[in-house]
């Protein structure tokens, strides 16, 4: 048996779903249990895989607003602003840019009135 191309096939039915057994995945890419163990091995010694992380239903704890943030930040102050939104908890992803903005932040929110209160905040009390 060939086994061309069953790490990328590995790894994309773990992205699909990271707590699947490793019986599921063997019958799954029709391989042995023992060659899932050992090529999954593989992919963590190696640092392809670095851990598992759950994928969280927002809309199920409440938070119904999505917002991408584009901030443009005077150069000495990007590093504080970046950290601040980095600890916000409701920050799921903070991003240094070039180009017209110099952050990009996706957050995720209760409603509008949650949204425009948290960035309010922000823009109020900066530290």
């Amino acid at each position: 048996m060939t086994y061309e191309n069953l790490d990328r096939k590995l790894v994309n039915q773990l992205l699909g779903d990271g707590r699947a057994s490793l019986r599921s995945l063997a019958e799954e890419l029709d391989v042995s249990v023992t060659t899932v163990s050992n090529h999954l091995s593989d992919l963590e010694d190696g640092g392809i895989i670095e851990g598992y992380t759950p994928t969280v239903n927002y809309d199920a704890l409440g938070y119904d607003i999505t917002a991408i943030l584009q901030l443009k930040v005077e150069g000495h102050a990007l590093v504080d602003v970046t950290e601040r939104l980095t600890e916000h908890r409701q920050m799921v992803s903070v991003y240094e840019t070039t180009g017209d903005h110099d952050i990009i932040a996706i957050g995720k929110f209760h409603d509008t009135d949650d949204m425009n209160d948290t960035i309010k905040n922000l823009l109020v009390n900066p530290r």
